[in-house]
């Protein structure tokens, strides 16, 4: 992906895999459905789709989805949730050689909604821009809300306009949107950051 020089916000499509009619321009978000390979069956986590070169996004893996990760060669999770991190997941990565950043951002399902903690978004993003942690995945319980407020704040970063922003959160949250989530991203304050990120040269290993 492309980043527009200056300091104007770019619309960018959203554009399903699937479809034939990609615009020129535009970010293909991939999603991925179980494969067959020589062992047999890769199963992505929930919610899996590449994000940029090098960063992924999904709900919660479980032990059924090691051996997909295994193929992405990651070296970092970012993981937002409070609770302690499984044991079987634990292993994976140590048995991996992937680095594990937690931040405890609390989930809500019932109003008053949790409010989300600016200065740990900042910090979960400078760790999606380290060049050094990528590639990585970034998830939560189920990939929506946390995952998607963080997803969308790093587009801000990418110079991204409002409406894309908000219609790629929706692509995942549908009829769960937060309208706190989309507020949160809106006032996100991304001047402490010097420079929008790009990834084109930092392709996942």
């Amino acid at each position: 992906m492309r980043l527009e020089n200056g300091d104007r916000s770019t619309c960018h499509p959203i554009v399903n895999s699937s479809s034939d009619d990609e615009d020129d321009g535009g970010l293909l978000l991939e999603s991925y459905s179980p494969v067959l390979d020589g062992e047999g069956l890769l199963v992505p986590p929930l919610n899996f789709a590449m994000v940029d070169y090098g960063v992924f996004r999904s709900g919660f893996p479980d032990t059924a989805n090691f051996a997909f990760l295994q193929t992405l060669g990651f070296r970092s999770i970012i993981y937002l949730c409070p609770e302690r991190y499984p044991e079987a997941n634990v292993e994976f990565l140590n048995a991996n050689g992937i680095r594990l950043f937690q931040f405890a951002i609390e989930g809500s399902k019932e109003p008053p909604l949790v409010n989300i903690p600016e200065e740990t978004i900042k910090e979960a993003l400078r760790v999606v821009l380290d060049e050094k942690n990528r590639p990585l995945l970034i998830h939560c319980k189920r990939g929506k809300h946390r995952t998607g407020s963080l997803v969308g704040c790093l587009r801000k970063l990418q110079k991204w306009c409002l409406t894309s922003i908000f219609d790629e959160y929706q692509r995942y949250a549908a009829e769960k949107t937060r309208v706190s989530d989309l507020r949160f991203m809106e006032l996100f304050d991304i001047s402490g950051f010097k420079q929008p990120p790009t990834f084109c040269s930092h392709s996942p290993n």
